[in-house]
């Protein structure tokens, strides 16, 4: 797949990148962990470029909560026609701008990379200098970078090589340490999914918010299936994923707690927070219109005294 082969490209420069620039700040180059904060650094350039699709994601969001009447009065008003429905449905969502699988953009564009890294760090597992059927993946595979294949399949974090997983933890130097430290990273990825998923529930979540039914199927549904399916990902895959999950649950919890959605617990908490910051600096300063000029000589009148006159003028009157 050309898609597939160009991002594999992509991921594994970035990688390359980070690795010579932790090499030129004076990290070891052969060890794991150079490889490892490598591939932090890739989170990083890909949750950086994703911050548009994640503004979009929020505006989304707060513009399907904000439609929710309408949406509920179409449903009254054509429950018995499914089709017509969902044709005023969609009419709704074209007025207003709303795109109801905005909030799952994100996570379908991360699969492609996370798929990518994926057959990197499979085919760093598979090197073999001796073996001529070989090839490897990404930039691995130019010149000026194959130097590099060696250290990334000999690189290790605690005694597991970054290539490593818990099913082919037999295949690794130390099966008992790659195992632990897969489920270990397994845990992790697993617990902060839940976490970052519950937060969005019970914090930005609206009464009556027909979303909220399918967030909590997905509450208990991706975490099963990154605890199932990640006994077969690689150590530098699961580091990857865990990750890019704190990262996710520190932006949403900046979201949450300065940008949350109307009639939310989050929303009562940050007007609460407005209220007693209010009360404790005192009475909020009197707002002034652009291009007002307020004259604080009109409201308090300063009375004039009559000047004092001279004799000759008192006699003239």
């Amino acid at each position: 797949m050309f898609i597939l082969d160009w991002l594999k490209d992509g991921v594994s420069f970035i990688l390359v990148m980070f690795h010579g620039l932790f090499s030129a700040l004076g990290m070891n180059p052969d060890s794991g962990w150079t490889w490892t904060f490598s591939i932090v650094g890739l989170v990083v350039v890909i949750r950086i470029a994703l911050i548009p699709l994640f503004v979009k994601q929020i505006k989304s969001q707060r513009n399907l909560q904000l439609i929710q009447p309408q949406m509920k009065e179409i449903q009254k008003k054509y429950a018995g026609d499914k089709e017509k429905q969902s044709a005023e449905m969609m009419k709704l969502y074209k007025e207003t701008g709303t795109n109801p699988l905005a909030s799952c953009l994100p996570i379908i564009l991360q699969a492609p990379i996370f798929f990518a890294l994926f057959g990197v760090l499979q085919s760093i597992a598979m090197y073999n200098p001796d073996d001529p059927t070989y090839t490897a993946q990404g930039v691995f595979r130019w010149d000026q970078y194959s130097d590099l294949l060696a250290s990334a399949h000999d690189a290790q974090i605690f005694g597991v090589p970054l290539y490593g997983t818990f099913m082919n933890a037999d295949e690794t130097p130390n099966p008992t340490a790659t195992r632990i430290l897969a489920i270990i990273l397994i845990i992790c990825m697993t617990t902060t999914t839940f976490l970052t998923q519950r937060q969005l529930i019970v914090k930005n979540s609206a009464p009556g918010n027909p979303m909220v039914k399918q967030q909590k199927i997905l509450l208990y549904v991706f975490p099963v299936i990154f605890a199932v399916s990640g006994i077969n990902f690689p150590i530098g895959v699961l580091i990857y994923w865990f990750t890019t999950n704190l990262w996710s649950m520190g932006q949403q919890f900046w979201v949450i707690r300065n940008n949350p959605q109307p009639d939310t617990p989050a929303f009562a908490a940050k007007e609460a927070r407005k209220a007693a910051k209010a009360t404790k600096g005192g009475p909020p300063a009197q707002e002034m219109i652009p291009g007002e000029v307020t004259d604080t000589a009109s409201e308090t009148p300063t009375r004039v005294q009559p000047k004092k006159q001279s004799r000759s003028q008192r006699k003239k009157k």
